[in-house]
């Protein structure tokens, strides 16, 4: 038997990993400086979404996600899963005009906002229960409708009198929802859950010249999944036993990722969304609210949109009801708030070995090439590193300052900006040495017009010395 409704006690349970899925649905909803007229707002939802299938076809979008997780239910549990997603639907503006008739207009200014037309977001949800004998069985499929519409919403001035109006329609969307399981070979009794979620719209671009924009509101926008089991555990797809590493990567995820949710150490709620993300994710306390530009850091945007115009906030206001909160959230953001965005330490944890030696034992005694007395760890004061001086040998050839080599970074590194640098000359300015033990390679880029600057101010590329190579002149 399947119900619509959750069980109230699963219900509470994807509540409290709700705060970061919504950071998840809401992900590009409306960017900084939060104005429609902002160019990066012309192209909006860059993740999770599900367009219909005769569009999908023709474009790098897809109309089908599929989760695949390992679980472990007790007899008689039950899964639940509850789908998310936005339903776009287009807002336009409309002037009242002196015929007693309304026109649609580009933007209608009113004293504290500016209305322009705009797509905005309702969320939308598919809620499904069962039984895992049953999905171990004939699976469960449960296709959804969101119809289409039309709401009209006045606009008034200051006075109280109607001015204009907004008018939001929506389109008719089209989905499926199917739940299956299958008992894995093993003593174990894990099971395989396969969950799929699917645009089935009907809808058709009509003509060549249909866009992305036109797709949109026929799409389900940010989708993303619950999975929670009433009785037994789902395993973790990063960090499984040893016994079940090779089922978990015979695994299939497409367009989506399953990672463990809500409360850190249960392992009875699974979310899987359009990011990738680790186990029990979890919002920084220290974030004062939804920013919608998830990519970027609260203290930069919440200065930043402080920092906008009256006009720009105006717009802004007018724009998403979601980004009038932003603006009305950095325009009220108290001193001590906007201090703990700066950052926070959380490696610190509690020791309970003797308190802090008294100063005068914060020294390296018996350290060679250290004087006593001195604090640790003092580079001027360690006689045992020279970074202008020191040599270290690469493939059978000294290395130092001076030394022309060959650039190769290392699978190690993520920023993209080390592509630029594959194969270029380098000159290596200092051999440096961590506390660790590690060796890092202080170097400026030949042909760089700001090497003499680098230099001047002590800003470095660092490599480690796998990812270089000596040149003969070296």
């Amino acid at each position: 038997m399947t119900t619509s409704v959750l069980p109230d006690e699963t219900a509470d349970r994807f509540a409290a990993a709700r705060h970061v899925a919504d950071a998840v649905l809401f992900e590009g909803y409306v960017l900084y400086p939060y104005r429609a007229s902002a160019a990066k707002n012309r192209m909006r939802w860059q993740f999770g979404v599900l367009v219909p299938p005769h569009w999908g076809a023709g474009s790098a979008e897809h109309s089908l996600q599929r989760t695949e997780c390992l679980m472990e239910p007790r007899p008689g549990a039950r899964l639940s899963a509850e789908v998310r997603f936005l339903h776009a639907q287009r807002r336009t503006v409309q002037r009242l005009g002196a015929d007693g008739t309304f026109h649609p207009v580009d933007r209608l200014e009113l004293p504290d906002r500016v209305l322009v037309p705009w797509d905005e977001g309702t969320e939308e949800r598919v809620t499904l229960d069962a039984e895992v004998a049953e999905l171990t069985t004939e699976g469960l499929t449960v296709p959804f409708t969101r119809p289409a519409g039309e709401e009209t919403e006045p606009v008034l001035d200051a006075d109280g009198r109607t001015v204009g109006r907004l008018v939001r329609t929506r389109a008719r969307i089209d989905g499926r929802v199917r739940l299956t399981a299958r008992q894995l070979d093993g003593p174990y009794g894990t099971l395989r859950l396969t969950a799929t979620v699917e645009n089935t719209s009907d809808w058709t671009p009509g003509d060549t010249g249909a866009d992305r924009n036109a797709a949109l509101p026929h799409s389900l926008v940010g989708a993303h999944l619950f999975l929670g089991l009433s009785a037994g555990a789902f395993l973790s797809m990063t960090d499984p036993p040893e016994w079940a590493g090779a089922a978990v990567a015979s695994c299939r995820n497409e367009h989506t990722w399953p990672v463990l949710a809500g409360e850190s150490g249960r392992a009875d709620v699974v979310l899987s969304a359009p990011i990738i993300l680790e186990d029990h994710p979890a919002i920084a306390p220290e974030s004062p609210g939804a920013l919608y530009d998830a990519l970027e850091i609260d203290e930069i945007l919440t200065l930043r949109t402080a920092a906008l115009t009256d006009e720009e906030k105006r717009e802004a206001r007018g724009t998403d009801p979601r980004a009038a909160e932003v603006i009305d959230l950095a325009d009220t953001m108290p001193p001590e708030v906007l201090e703990r965005l700066h950052g926070a330490v959380r490696a610190l944890r509690e020791v309970t070995a003797p308190g802090p030696a008294a100063p005068d034992e914060l020294t390296a005694p018996g350290v060679p090439g250290v004087r006593p007395g001195t604090p640790w760890w003092d580079p001027e004061s360690d006689r045992s590193v020279d970074p202008a001086r020191d040599r270290i040998t690469v493939d059978g050839r000294s290395v130092g300052a001076g030394s022309r080599v060959l650039l190769n970074p290392g699978l190690r590194r993520t920023d993209a900006q080390d592509l630029f640098l594959q194969g270029r000359t380098a000159q290596v300015e200092a051999v440096l040495h961590d506390v660790d033990g590690g060796v890092h390679l202080a170097v400026t880029v030949e042909g760089d017009p700001g090497a003499d600057i680098r230099r001047e101010q002590g800003r470095f590329l660092y490599f480690q010395p796998d990812e270089i190579a000596p040149l003969e002149d070296a």
